[in-house]
């Protein structure tokens, strides 16, 4: 099994952009939004997949995590299956010392949010963290996004 380890983080400010390497559209919706074990179908500039996501531990900071490529016509049908909102964003991929965080800049009802990423080997490992990246969401339910698909950011009060 596959276990994702992952920080996030509040973007302060768009200066992430002139440092990016490459930016691609994504558009998802989930088959199930459950927190115990998520499905969802996506759909990016290139590629499609099916992901499925299982209950976070440590905090937040690590879960299962099972992904496969898809034909985009599949994933397209699947969409209609899927529940009621899907999550629009533009991704951008920032080469920061060893890593690469994906900058997420959301787009319709998430609009406003920006959410940042950055992969890890182990849950202890370090990595240099940029001045534009704000307070460490990790663990934080309503930012993660099968959340966002069902209580979108312009929602919150």
């Amino acid at each position: 099994m596959a276990q994702e380890i992952e920080r996030k983080f509040l973007v302060k400010n768009k200066s992430f952009i002139e440092l990016s390497s490459h930016h691609e559209s994504f558009k998802q919706a989930y088959l199930n939004s459950n927190p115990e074990r998520c499905v969802r179908i996506r759909i990016t500039d290139s590629k499609s997949f099916i992901t499925i996501k299982g209950k976070s531990t440590d905090q937040g900071l690590s879960r299962f995590e099972w992904e496969k490529e898809i034909p985009t016509d599949e994933a397209e049908q699947l969409m209609l299956l899927c529940e009621d909102f899907s999550i629009e964003k533009k991704r951008y991929y920032v080469k920061n010392g060893k890593h690469t965080i994906e900058v997420d800049v959301f787009e319709g009802s998430n609009e406003g949010l920006i959410v940042a990423e950055i992969e890890l080997s182990s849950a202890d490992e370090t990595y240099e963290k940029p001045d534009w990246l704000g307070e460490e969401v990790t663990g934080k339910k309503p930012y993660y996004n099968a959340a966002l698909s069902n209580l979108p950011f312009s929602q919150w009060s």
